[in-house]
């Protein structure tokens, strides 16, 4: 038989081998469909103030889709930009302090346009190590250099701007990092910014809504809203509960977005009711500006549960925070402990984390009970005496 009559291996036969890896490692990911009425406390999703099933944010979302119908229609420049999008921009900005904004289908693709359309071959991205996903995923598709700098170091992110070679540069962060919970030294990044001409993009998915007076954010609470080389990317899947991003800035920097960013240009603009409850979820949080405030204050009640019962946990500035495992197998076999008991809780393992650091991820939310609260409270009692051994380190 000449190799021309041998059958060849599967283009993908590769995937059950890489597979077998992955489940051997403990990091094998499934697809867990939940149910309309799940009977679990969510610790686990990022409805950070309880807005999700909100009469208000939920009529928001059906008089868009009446008014509106189910779609946009088109991409922004054609037919999918609204009055409705247009007061949700307007409205967004004015909470966080900035002049304009732009409202993209998912905060991914707000995090993609904008950095890919300030930076190019030739540029400087700087990006903390520790950043999300999408904005390790911006910098590369950018073609701009990328230097990635130890977590909220502010000397390595300054040296990386003085020994620079392109004129143009952007520092990239998270606000509060979304695995730690920990906030970004925004005011001293600021500064080195502003000292060596770079330009401050700031991610405040878990920020915006949560962070300083009224839920502005962490940009505004630490009075750097409105400069004109500060940029703010949020999304509205977390604590405006609905979904799409938006980038806050200046008026020019929106207007050469428009021109300018892909993810935007060549995107079906977001679903009016998408848009509708995250404008009734703004409205909400103006009238009950305590909510981002009693969130935090959830969260910090569990941090502190947590080291009163020997688990290593992350100190949250926000809703997050996390209780440290180590080992994959760990973390999961706790999740699962956790969801016999009622309790629903993020599992995060490599490559989200590093090896060693493999973690329940707690995400407090404005609205859980005193009832939920004591039963939270027994759960994690209970996990800590089934750990074989406890660690006594805490991360303050």
């Amino acid at each position: 038989m000449s190799t021309l009559d041998q059958p060849s291996p599967h283009p993908l036969s590769w995937l059950a081998r890489h597979a077998d890896e992955r489940r051997a490692a403990g990091l094998r990911r499934t697809l867990v469909p939940r149910t309309a009425d799940s009977p679990l406390i969510d610790l686990a999703g990022n409805d950070y103030l309880g807005l999700t099933r909100h009469p208000e944010v939920v009529e928001g979302a059906v008089e868009a889709v009446r008014r509106w119908g189910t779609g946009s229609t088109g991409s922004r420049l054609v037919t999918g930009t609204t009055e409705l999008h247009a007061e949700l921009e307007a409205g967004l900005a004015e909470h966080a302090g900035m002049e304009a904004g732009l409202v993209f289908s998912s905060g991914y693709l707000a995090n993609l346009g904008v950095i890919t359309a300030l930076a190019g071959r030739g540029d400087l991205i700087v990006s903390d190590s520790l950043n999300h996903a999408s904005l390790i995923d911006a910098a590369r598709l950018s073609r701009a250099r990328v230097a990635i700098t130890p977590h909220s170091d502010v000397d390595a992110v300054a040296a990386a701007l003085a020994g620079r070679s392109e004129e143009r540069a952007l520092v990239v962060v998270e606000s509060l990092f979304s695995v730690d919970g920990d906030t970004a030294p925004l005011r001293e990044l600021h500064e080195a910014c502003r000292a060596h001409g770079a330009v401050l993009v700031v991610d405040e998915a878990h920020g915006f809504g949560v962070a300083g007076p009224e839920g502005r954010g962490a940009v505004f609470d630490a009075g750097l809203a409105g400069q004109p080389d500060v940029i703010v990317a949020a999304t509205l899947s977390k604590a405006f509960a609905s979904q799409g991003g938006a980038i806050l800035g200046s008026a020019e920097l929106i207007a050469h977005l428009v021109d300018a960013a892909r993810s935007m240009i060549f995107d079906t603009g977001l679903a009016p009711a998408s848009a509708g409850a995250a404008l009734a979820a703004l409205k909400v949080i103006r009238r009950d500006p305590g909510l981002p405030e009693l969130v935090r204050k959830r969260s910090w009640e569990i941090y502190e549960l947590a080291l009163a019962l020997g688990l290593e946990a992350t100190p949250p500035s926000g809703a997050v925070t996390s209780i440290i495992l180590g080992a994959p197998e760990a973390a999961v076999a706790a999740r699962d402990f956790c969801l016999e008991r009622g309790l629903h809780v993020g599992c995060f393992r490599p490559p989200s984390v590093p090896d060693g650091k493999s973690r329940l991820r707690v995400t407090a939310r404005a609205d859980l009970s005193d009832l939920e609260t004591d039963h939270i409270r027994s759960v994690l009692s209970d996990l800590a005496d089934s750990q074989p051994h406890p660690s006594p380190t805490t991360t303050r």
